[in-house]
């Protein structure tokens, strides 16, 4: 996972078990935490180049404004956290859980997703291959049927949310996960290639054809990161 994935300070170990917010305990329970502020990746790819399947205005949007509002937010709710407990106020602390869990997931998700996604020139597209080709045709029956189900996991999305694939890490087998606004993928689970269903991921270019986009997105989907993940855990 990216050094730049998150950056924080360690008063938020305290601030997460004087809140509400297993979610995101759970989640970041594997990443070193540092003094600092979390900070927006760079993408290793220009904005334009998973056109024509997302284009490039939408990678603009969605990466230097919606990102940088997750990570602006993550930092508020840090600080917030920081002061509450330099006080002593932990239910002031707790207050802010919710918001912790919004934005820090936000922030975790998309820096995933970023590195989920490549040109179709390059990394992008087709099938993995090697032993996570094996474990979808093990644990779906095919690449193809694990596609089908999870676009029909994305189009049953109601409202904003994420799919991801996951590997559970005690089974050691594959499942599919959604989650609603940015709640992260936490517990037993290892995400390992997520896509995003929210309006801003998609809607400059397809309107309410979200289903497109779901057909499109396969087209730049990056398999070589997402079997690194699975090979590492």
């Amino acid at each position: 996972m990216s050094s730049t994935l998150l950056r924080t300070v360690p008063v938020l170990r305290g601030a997460l078990r004087a809140s509400a917010a297993p979610k995101m305990a759970g989640a970041m329970a594997s990443t070193s935490f540092v003094r600092g502020k979390a900070t927006l990746p760079d993408l290793p790819y220009d904005y334009s180049a998973l056109e024509p399947y997302i284009s490039g205005k939408i990678m603009e949007l969605h990466h230097s404004k919606h990102h940088q509002t997750y990570v602006n937010g993550l930092n508020s709710a840090l600080e917030a956290i920081a002061e509450a407990e330099s006080k002593g106020d932990f239910s002031k602390a707790a207050t802010v859980a919710p918001l912790l869990n919004f934005h820090g997931g936000g922030h975790l998700n998309h820096s995933l997703f970023w590195e989920n996604l490549a040109p179709a020139s390059r990394e992008g597209g087709g099938e993995p291959d090697g032993a996570l080709k094996k474990a979808i045709d093990s644990d779906f029956g095919s690449f193809d049927n694990f596609r089908k189900q999870m676009n029909t996991a994305l189009a049953g999305i109601q409202g904003s949310g994420w799919a991801w694939l996951v590997k559970d890490k005690t089974a050691g087998t594959l499942g599919i996960v959604t989650r609603a606004n940015q709640d992260p993928v936490s517990g037993p689970y290892v995400p390992l290639l997520g896509i995003d269903a929210w309006e801003h991921a998609y809607y400059l270019q397809y309107e309410n054809r979200k289903a497109e986009y779901f057909e499109a997105i396969w087209n730049v989907l990056n398999w070589k990161t997402a079997a690194q993940r699975f090979e590492k855990t």
